[in-house]
């Protein structure tokens, strides 16, 4: 908090004050125009400053949300937002940075970034948005891609192994881990959560593109198909879903321990403890790789904060590096100039 805020306390905001003048241009149905309406939302719940907030974003269709929030901006490079973000945050570690990114800008030509920054714990909040495709680009497969999708660069079906975001983060030494879904009510939640994490905070947001990759996300984000297809995680509460309006039919997950891998499990008369589902902790890194890798169809779709888990960040300890250094040193640029050997050069042009 610097001198001014004391003097005069940050007023309140509304949404109108996070929207700018310029027209929102995404395709019609796009989920990016809910991922965005619901940012400009939470942020006065979030108690935040637009002139102390910054959007950094690579290339591609999402990368455009800079524009729309009336705060600081960088439409940067492709891949290259999170070293953006890193100069940004070592500058000013008083501002709050946010990351907007996609499947293709963050885990292809940004992966290495992506990856180093999350190790690295600086700061900020990572939006990833998923759409499995190349939007911006006209349809290309991407790193998210399923197997057999067809695509202009891959009119036979990819062969590829599609990344799995979640994993890759946490595998990269990420200490906040979440996922939602572009339309859900719950996404504000983990953009909270995000927020409040003191680090690298991941989330990684399905985000249906209506042109290229239509519904590729249907069979969990319709809400026909929500009860038995998404499990929304709460810490200290147990996993559940499936459950109808009267609390029949529900359906947990439990610990194999001869394998030591998940299984779903049904739970009778609402009885979970007695079905062995598990009880979800937020600290718990090695629960978090499993449910990440929980692959879709046998499991549902975990959904949530899956894993939040705080560690000293990468500007905290630069900035003790260069007190430490700096203590009671004096400034003298000439005496750092002139420090080793050096040279003078005389009006006749030569160096002696």
């Amino acid at each position: 908090m610097n001198e001014m805020t004391r003097i005069a306390p940050r007023a309140e905001t509304t949404i109108k004050d996070w929207e700018t003048d310029q027209e929102v241009r995404w395709c019609p149905g796009c989920g990016d125009y809910a991922i965005l309406k619901a940012m400009q939302r939470t942020m006065p719940e979030l108690g935040a400053d637009p002139a102390n907030t910054v959007f950094v974003s690579g290339i591609g269709c999402s990368s455009r949300f800079p524009y729309y929030m009336e705060t600081y901006g960088f439409h940067t490079i492709h891949g290259r937002a999170p070293a953006i973000a890193t100069g940004l945050k070592l500058a000013n570690p008083e501002l709050d940075v946010w990351i907007i990114t996609g499947d293709g800008d963050a885990l292809s030509i940004g992966g290495n970034h992506t990856m180093h920054l999350l190790r690295r714990n600086l700061d900020c909040q990572i939006l990833l948005f998923n759409n499995e495709i190349y939007g911006l680009t006209k349809g290309q497969y991407s790193p998210t891609s399923r197997e057999g999708t067809r695509s202009p660069s891959t009119p036979y079906g990819s062969v590829d192994h599609p990344a799995n975001p979640c994993a890759f983060a946490l595998g990269s030494g990420a200490r906040f881990v979440a996922r939602s879904i572009d339309v859900h009510k719950n996404l504000p939640d983990q953009l909270k959560a995000a927020y409040a994490h003191k680090g690298a905070a991941f989330v990684e947001i399905f985000q249906n593109c209506i042109v290229y990759n239509k519904d590729v996300f249907a069979e969990f984000a319709e809400k026909k198909n929500a009860a038995l297809s998404q499990l929304w995680l709460t810490h200290g509460q147990p996993m559940l879903f499936g459950a109808d309006k009267d609390g029949g039919g529900a359906k947990g997950i439990a610990v194999d321990h001869a394998t030591l891998t998940l299984r779903v499990v049904d739970v009778a008369d609402g009885d979970w403890q007695a079905a062995g589902v598990i009880v979800h902790d937020v600290t718990n890194r090695a629960v978090a790789h499993m449910l990440v890798e929980m692959p879709f169809g046998p499991f549902p779709m975990a959904l949530g904060v899956i894993y939040d888990d705080p560690r000293p960040t990468l500007e905290v300890a630069v900035h003790a590096q260069i007190q430490a250094a700096t203590r009671g040193k004096v400034p003298d640029l000439q005496k750092l100039v002139s420090k080793g050997q050096t040279w003078v050069v005389e009006p006749d042009g030569f160096a002696h």
